[in-house]
Parts: structure tokens; sequence; C-alpha cells
């Protein structure tokens, strides 16, 4: 079992453990660093949305290459590459793997402030997708390490702040610097500060086990074997993906549906959406990750069906907000779906880390972000963005707004795959073993 520390006493450190986990605090200490890591990280992917627009107009570009900057271009090698780099960090060293990634990723988000047209642009989002492949699975795992599984929905929550946060951060940040100076100063900005946090972060950051590069891990081989065989997996990753090309989507789309449907500026949009991320995308996480905690107890189940029933009540909340003739309104509508389609994250890390042993956990989570991200991240802003060219003749600048309702179809899918991932959840979980 992972040494952790808790409010009852200090934490149990079992043979070949480093003692420097054991520190008070530390573990709570980590899991601000990876929140702040995690900020960092869809910070660097929000900022393209909030500033689709002036984008668009210096570029010279289409919805449909706006949605392949948003999503495909950052998705192809962020996917394909995540499981090896999870692998890697397994074998060897957790904390540098998402310290040098971080480093890795802020660099190409810096130039994509250079870039001077659509396939320089998409080389530099590609670039950022190969640096955050290193960054997600490994901190589940770190988590894992630190916390004992009755905490670790929360701490999962806790550290899945970073969506909305940096969602929230990449909108106004991004919002802010683009309307005092131009959009290519705030990428170089945000890649900036990302660099200089790296050192800080691999300072308070270290790997609960001193691991040998070659001893005791399995085959990755094994890893996926494992999964392969576990219905839970798959229904779990395709219900995530298809919740996820809508959330994508709509995260990369709401700034420009408010510029064209309701005649914002940059800031008042930056405003907008960073607000409605940080109250109701905020509240959602945690109130998924305590909920998963406190029923998940007596029904592993509880990890699937909290989801289903978020997505549900997602559907006509974001249609209403969509179809609004209001701002004022649509925020009402707006505010408690951007909670309810971010609550799945939690309960189904969670999840999906105890779907193997504790050594495959960064393997396995590169494996679901894998299918997620394929899906969700690569074809969500694309489908959206593709839809709103085709119905530009027929609906002009509401084409956008209406190809982001279509969408909202994946909701109801997600829900329907979700539930038949209930009972082989419960067939499917690793119980943990005290050491």
């Amino acid at each position: 079992m992972p040494p952790y520390a808790d409010d009852q006493g200090p934490a149990r450190i079992p043979p070949g453990r480093s003692g420097n986990a054991a520190l008070p605090g530390r573990p709570w200490l980590v899991l601000a660093m990876l929140l702040l890591v995690y900020i960092f990280n869809f910070l660097d992917r929000q900022i393209l949305g909030i500033l689709a627009q002036p984008i668009k107009a210096d570029l010279a570009l289409t919805d449909t290459q706006l949605g392949a900057l948003g999503g495909f271009a950052f998705a192809l090698l962020f996917s394909v590459l995540g499981v090896p780099l999870a692998l890697l960090a397994d074998r060897t060293s957790r904390s540098w793997v998402v310290t040098l990634s971080l480093v890795v990723w802020s660099a190409f988000t810096g130039l994509c402030g250079l870039a001077t047209g659509f396939w320089q642009l998409f080389a530099f989002r590609l670039g950022v997708g190969v640096g955050e492949a290193g960054g997600v699975a490994p901190s589940h795992a770190l988590i894992s390490d630190y916390f004992p599984p009755e905490k670790r929905a929360r701490a999962l929550s806790i550290y899945a702040l970073g969506i909305p946060f940096g969602l929230a951060a990449g909108a106004m940040l991004g919002g802010y610097i683009a309307n005092a100076v131009e959009w290519r100063v705030a990428f170089v900005a945000v890649g900036i500060a990302g660099i200089a946090v790296a050192p800080l972060f691999k300072f308070f950051v270290r790997d609960v086990a001193h691991r040998r590069p070659t001893a005791g891990h399995p085959p990755v081989a094994q890893v996926f074997r494992i999964l392969a065989a576990k219905r839970s997996f798959w229904l779990m990753a395709l219900a995530a993906s298809s919740s996820s090309l809508v959330g994508y989507g709509l995260a990369f789309w709401i700034p420009s549906i408010l510029m064209r449907s309701f005649g914002f500026d940059l800031i008042t949009t930056s405003q907008y959406v960073g607000s409605l991320l940080l109250i109701g995308g905020g509240a959602g996480v945690l109130l998924g990750g305590w909920l998963a905690d406190r029923l998940g107890r007596r029904d592993r189940g509880a990890y699937a069906k909290l989801p289903i029933i978020a997505w549900l009540a997602a559907v006509p909340l974001f249609g209403a907000a969509l179809l609004s003739p209001s701002p004022a309104i649509a925020w009402a509508f707006f505010l408690l779906p951007n909670g309810l389609n971010i609550l799945w994250l939690g309960p189904v890390t969670t999840a999906v880390q105890h779907l193997v042993p504790p050594a495959m956990r960064a393997t396995a989570s590169a494996s679901f972000l894998l299918i997620n991200n394929l899906i969700g991240l690569g074809l969500g802003s694309l489908v959206m963005g593709a839809m709103s060219d085709a119905m530009h003749l027929r609906f002009g600048e509401d084409a956008l707004r209406y190809s982001a309702v279509a969408a909202l179809i994946f909701y109801l899918l997600a829900a329907a795959l979700m539930l038949f991932a209930v009972r082989p959840l419960r067939r499917d979980w690793v119980e943990e073993k005290a050491a």
C-alpha cells in the first residue's frame, strides 16, 4: 500500500520507500504543486480558444482550421505519446517526467506567438501536445502514491481543479494581455511563466520510491492485456470520450459564440467565460470527488453512476444557454452545466487507477487518456468548427451556436455507455491490501 500522511498521524513507509514522502503535510504540498502544473496545462490549451477571433482575422483562417488547431493538432501526438511517456514514468521517475514535460509544452506555447500561418501554428500546437503528453498520467500515479484509497477521489478531484482554473486563467489572462498588447504576446508570456515554474515543481515534488529502471515493473503488454480484458475500462473510456468531445468543443468555441452572437469584445468575453469556469467548474469537480469517495465505499458502481446523472442533467441546461437571446439569462443557464460536464473527472480517473495494481497506474491512466483524447480532444473543436462552416450560408453568425447545440447528443451517448459500465466496474475493481 502506498505511503501517505493523513489527519490521524504520520505517514507509514513500507520498506524501500523514500523517507522524503513522509514529511508532515507533504501529500498536500505535492498535490498543490501538481495542481499548479495542471493549471498551466489547461491555460496553454484555452488561450487559443479565447484568442481564436484575433488569430482568425490575423492569419485568415476558417472555423475548420481553427477547430483543427484547437483539437486535432494538439491531440494527435498528445494522445499517442502519452502511453510511452507514462511507461517511462512508471519505470524511472514520475516527477522528472512531469517536470521536463512542463518545460517542453511551455516552450512550444511560447513559439505559437511567433507563427505566421496555419501550418506553422499547427506544428507548434503539435509540440505543445508532445510536451503535455507526459504530464497527466504520471501526475495521477503520483497522487495515488501519496493518498490512500478512501481519499483518492477527492485528491484527484482537487487535482482536476486545474481544468476549470486553467481554462479560466487562459480565458482571462489571454484576453487581457491580447487586449493590452496583441495575441502573440499572450502566448509568449504564458510560455515563459511555465518554464519558470518547472524548477520550483521539481524541488518540492519527489517520487515516493527510488525505482530502478528495470526492476519490479511489468511489461507494458501485460498492462494492456489486463485493461483490454475489462469491459469497464472500454465502456468508461468511450463514455468519457463522448463527453469530452462536447466538453472540449464547448471550451474552445464558447468564447467565439459569445463574440458572434452577443457582440462581446475580448475583455467582456474573458470575464464572462472566466467567471463561469471558476464558479461552476470548480464546484462540479470538487463535488464529484467528494460524492465518489462517500458513495463509493458502499458501492464501487457509484463511480460510474455519478457521471451518468451529471451528463443527463447538463444537456437541457447547455441547450437553453446556447439558444438564449440574452447574455444574462445564458450565464445563469451556463453556470450549472459548467460543473456537471466535468463532475466525472474525479470518479472516473479514480476508477481507472483501481483497474490495475499500483505499479501499472501511470500506464493505465495513459491508456485511458489515449482513447479519451484522440476522440474527445481530437474531434470536439474540429467537428463543431466543420459543422459551423457547413451551416454558415443558412444561419450566418449563429451557425456556430447551432453546431454546439447539435453536439450535445454526445452527452446522451456518454450516459448510455457509462450505464453499461456500472456492473462490470464492481467486478473489475482491484482492492488494495494493507501493507
